[in-house]
């Protein structure tokens, strides 16, 4: 019964729309006891997610089972915040109306990142994930909200062709609304009434993890979960385009050792042998020698040492992300001591509350829940054949071939992993170029 459905995920294109976006196919091929749904819309402002439980639940739910039959897991567990209570009341009725017993919900705590698959793992199941493991490893999957409902429009023969977005902070209209993959970002922001200031920068993502765009020309992927316009100067987005060498600079120059970093990481009160402050005396040089040094192998870069903890303003986030890089690039390995992971007695009283992330963000005067605008179409997309983990798709049109919304434009390359990416609009392909596929209405 599995491969079909696994076939069904493969041929849509779908991949993870909460991440980095793995192919969500190769997920669906393993085997699972429990299959997580990651609705805790963990990065402060972005409300796509809460949108469609409260309103898709049933969809939600058909893609649910779906990714259960596929991994022979028995249980099912929605995960979300109580705090939307709209969404929560809507996945409870759905569970009770279709969940046949094997499905139910989960309030989580309103701390960040509780969308963390890791710490979302651990507070659902109890279950502390390996360094540098994976929820499989403990008989879990965790999916996404929007990939799953797209698991369920696979089963019809629907491919991903369009993302549920939140647009917010700096524009005259914050809203949710659902593009086609390729929409310039610029048209994004025009929908939503166009920026309030002359001056800003749009962050692809949340507050957290998200990138700084170069420029609004850029394309809407399947993994583009916000758009949120700020001023240059706001500390969201200076963190984010700090350049590399001056955050070494004021690292070896003011890190005083306080530790803050470590005491609130994530991953460290799960156990984990990541150690940030220690990290920030790391020289350069030593990243792939250092023992410790390897320890920037466990960072998820959730940014809570960054953007919470650290009060001098440094970013071991970034160090760490540095320090990875030139590990994994060296073919550095982590190796496991083998003993048992045991969560910090203080864990609890360490979680970050996401009102106060939100206050030092500088972010509270931008908390709307904003609503479902609709759908918006563009005269022209751009997609990327490259929105996902894996290798880039190969294209399989031409300049002046004619397409329809869903016509396959992108393939896997043979043996490897990826994910096909398919027409977001009718029109005429008009150029094939540098990776990037253009269609014009």
């Amino acid at each position: 019964m599995g491969k079909p459905i696994v076939d069904a995920i493969r041929a849509a294109g779908v991949v993870g729309a909460g991440g980095a976006g793995l192919p969500t196919h190769v997920k669906a091929d393993a085997a699972a006891q429990t299959v997580l749904v990651n609705g805790a819309s963990c990065e402060p402002l972005l409300m796509s997610d809460p949108y469609l439980m409260e309103t898709q639940v049933d969809t939600l739910v058909r893609g649910l089972e779906a990714m259960m039959d596929c991994t022979g897991a028995g249980r099912g567990i929605i995960c979300l915040k109580g705090k939307h209570a709209h969404a929560m009341q809507s996945v409870r009725e759905g569970v009770a109306r279709l969940g046949k017993g094997r499905i139910e919900a989960f309030e989580l705590g309103d701390f960040y990142p509780a969308g963390d698959e890791q710490v979302m793992v651990y507070e659902v199941l109890g279950g502390i994930v390996p360094e540098r493991g994976i929820p499989l490893q403990i008989g879990a999957v965790v999916s996404n909200v929007e990939s799953l409902c797209n698991v369920a429009h696979a089963l019809d023969g629907k491919p991903v062709t369009h993302r549920y977005l939140t647009v917010g902070c700096e524009v005259h209209k914050p809203m949710v609304v659902r593009v086609p993959v390729g929409t310039r970002v610029a048209e994004v922001l025009q929908f939503a009434g166009g920026p309030t200031i002359d001056e800003y920068r749009v962050v692809d993502g949340g507050p957290m993890m998200g990138r700084v765009l170069p420029d609004t020309d850029q394309p809407v992927t399947k993994t583009t979960s916000g758009l949120l316009v700020l001023p240059p100067d706001h500390n969201v987005v200076c963190r984010k385009v700090m350049d590399p060498h001056t955050v070494k600079r004021l690292t070896n120059t003011i890190c005083c050792q306080c530790s803050q970093c470590t005491d609130l990481c994530p991953r460290q009160l799960l156990g984990h042998s990541l150690h940030p402050h220690r990290l920030m005396r790391v020289l350069d040089g030593q990243a792939v020698d250092s023992p410790i040094a390897r320890e920037a192998l466990l960072c998820s870069e959730c940014g809570i040492c960054e953007k919470f903890a650290c009060p001098m303003g440094l970013s071991p986030r970034e160090v760490n992300a540095q320090l990875k890089k030139e590990l994994m690039a060296a073919g550095v390995k982590w190796e496991n001591r083998g003993e048992p992971l045991v969560a910090s007695r203080f864990r609890d009283d360490r979680r970050i509350p996401t009102s106060r992330l939100v206050s030092r963000l500088g972010l509270a005067g931008y908390e709307a829940h904003p609503h479902f605008a609709g759908d918006y179409t563009p005269s022209e997309v751009r997609i990327p054949l490259r929105q996902h983990i894996g290798a880039p798709a190969l294209a399989v049109v031409h300049a002046g071939d004619h397409v329809k919304t869903g016509d396959l434009i992108g393939e896997i390359p043979e043996g490897a992993m990826g994910a096909r990416v398919h027409a977001s609009i009718d029109g005429v392909v008009t150029a094939v170029e540098n990776g990037i596929i253009t269609i014009k209405a």
